[in-house]
């Protein structure tokens, strides 16, 4: 059995916090109303390939903004992740982080948590996949770099495009209602739970 984890709204309770950052920016350079739900699951590559071609110059100034904002995010767990994963370790359950987030984000996290890398069996960035969420490219990957296969593969995302490519990747998906309603993504995914409190690794078993 293997289980990836998204990292913005699965194990940080970050979403909010880039959800106000990406509308605030939206506005200011595109003049897009909700920009932020708008590109959630998607890497930063695409994001400014997609909606920032040939401005170089708001480049110039988003780019550090948002560098500046990743170094002083909080990025406080959400509750009941952390003992849900030393419980799947425990199991001898294989783990890994798949996220949109490049390393250098990955990098400020992890200060801020560093136990967190070693209770996965590995990282995986936008710098590992060339398709972003809902692709599934980047859970694909995640089972081929745990040994997995979508049968015995459990995904828990909490954005629409993420909860779309684990679907599309042929894995079990559980939604965690962190940044969408519940009754938005109950319809998407096998199960939705709040977070992970009480949670454990015997109540996940495929």
């Amino acid at each position: 059995m293997v289980v990836l984890f998204d990292f913005d709204g699965v194990i940080a309770d970050t979403e909010s916090q880039y959800t106000e950052f990406w509308n605030e920016r939206g506005m200011e350079y595109l003049g897009m109303k909700d920009f932020g739900l708008t590109i959630k699951g998607q890497t930063l590559k695409q994001i400014t390939g997609k909606y920032f071609a040939g401005r170089d110059k708001d480049l110039e100034k988003l780019l550090p903004q948002l560098d500046e904002f990743e170094r002083n995010m909080s990025y406080d767990y959400i509750p009941g992740v952390l003992d849900f994963i030393k419980g799947l370790r425990r199991a001898g359950i294989r783990t890994a982080i798949v996220t949109s987030s490049n390393n250098d984000k990955m990098a400020i996290a992890f200060r801020a948590h560093p136990e967190l890398p070693g209770l996965m069996d590995a990282v995986i960035t936008s710098e590992d996949f060339s398709r972003s969420k809902p692709d599934p490219e980047c859970f694909i990957k995640g089972m081929e770099v745990l040994g997995g296969c979508p049968e015995d593969t459990i995904v828990f995302e909490d954005s629409i495009h993420g909860i779309n490519a684990g679907r599309a990747s042929g894995a079990m998906v559980i939604g965690l209602a962190t940044t969408n309603e519940r009754e938005v993504i109950t319809p998407l995914c096998h199960k939705v739970i709040d977070d992970f409190t009480g949670l454990t690794a015997e109540a996940v078993q495929l």
